[in-house]
């Protein structure tokens, strides 16, 4: 199992908007409202690092209102 935080930036007004949608993305545990250089912090886990990067392309990236993305995996050392 491979876990990332996913750091998202978007319009004005829109942080909100954004967590609800893709908080509902097979795959997300959490999706969070913040303040600071980012608005959205996402939780999310898949099977393996493809798939963790087709999640993030081919549905979170596609969300309307997101303008960048940044994916951290989680990593156990």
């Amino acid at each position: 199992m491979v876990q990332a935080y996913i750091l998202i930036q978007t319009e004005v007004g829109k942080a909100t908007t954004v967590a609800e949608l893709v908080g509902k993305i097979p795959g997300v545990i959490q999706a969070e409202d913040v303040t600071g250089p980012y608005d959205v912090i996402v939780r999310a886990q898949s099977d393996t690092v493809d798939e963790l990067g087709r999640m993030v392309v081919a549905k979170i990236q596609q969300v309307e209102g997101i303008t960048r993305t940044l994916t951290c995996p989680v990593v156990h050392l």
